[in-house]
């Protein structure tokens, strides 16, 4: 029976990452080829193509995104066991902003464990707009955001997941015939904001009926039968359902760790890695 491979699940993360086996040369401190050699050896292993390559580079095809994932929390448990064998522990203060709608129903009880893991660690997190906490990144130590345009640059950023943008609205809830498209919207969004310029290029008449503050407000307002709205994956609640007929389609949403500041400390670079694998 095969094992997955701890370091070359390194190096595929590395080269996912950096978008292309030569940009994660420098920082593997390897040959091109010899990178190249440890990716086939994972792809025979597993026995599915992991990477799909071309002249822009590489990128993960749908089983190789479903080990992204996977690789970085057995990432992160291995250096968590690594620092838990040493006696090593996470102390210090932490100043941690995420958008709300990153994993709404189980971002707590994950910060919770977390805790658990790192009782010297202490954390104060706060729930914000990815534009607020793009604003705050003076202040912050660490900074979980959204993006969805490939527009807006992610240079120095660290992926935690991807996630597809789902038109959503309560099951079983159809638009009233040849009324505008009732949208619900979070006030000062940029998601709202994208979802009403692709309803706008494709042509869909619409009308914003309701809009909140926040993703548990526009739950609400869903589960309710209020309208149709645009949500990532994992902040569609119980009783709300892809809606597909006649709707254009949507970018993949994003979330990224925000790039370290300059003259950081070596806990904030630390749990800074330690989230991205854990929050996968």
């Amino acid at each position: 029976m095969y094992h997955l491979d701890l370091a070359q699940l390194h190096v595929y993360l590395a080269v996912c990452d950096a978008g292309s086996i030569s940009a994660a040369a420098p920082a593997l401190f390897r040959s091109t080829s010899a990178i190249s050699e440890q990716l086939r050896k994972l792809e025979d292993a597993i026995g599915v193509e992991l990477l799909i390559r071309g002249k822009q580079g590489v990128r993960p095809t749908p089983a190789g995104e479903r080990l992204v994932r996977h690789a970085r929390q057995l990432l992160t448990l291995g250096e968590r066991a690594l620092s838990d064998v040493r006696g090593e522990q996470f102390e210090g203060e932490i100043r941690l902003a995420i958008t709300d709608y990153f994993r709404p129903d189980d971002i707590a009880g994950l910060l919770k464990k977390l805790r658990e893991w790192h009782p010297r660690l202490r954390l104060h997190v706060v729930m914000k707009k990815s534009l607020e906490i793009d604003q705050a990144s003076d202040y912050l130590d660490i900074g979980l955001a959204m993006r969805f345009n490939e527009r807006v640059s992610t240079a120095n950023t660290f992926e935690v997941r991807q996630e597809p943008l789902q038109w959503v609205a309560a099951a079983g809830w159809v638009p009233e015939p040849g009324q505008p498209l009732p949208l619900l919207a979070i006030s000062g969004c940029g998601l709202s904001e994208y979802s009403c310029q692709v309803l706008e290029r494709a042509g869909v008449e619409y009308e914003i009926v309701y809009s909140t503050s926040g993703v548990a407000g526009l739950q609400s307002a869903l589960r309710a039968g209020l309208g149709i709205a645009c949500l990532n994956a994992s902040a569609v609640p119980h009783g709300v359902e892809p809606y597909r007929a006649g709707m254009p389609v949507l970018a993949q949403a994003r979330f990224l760790l925000l790039a370290p500041r300059k003259g950081e400390s070596a806990l904030v670079e630390n749990v800074r890695r330690l989230l991205q694998g854990y929050l996968a």
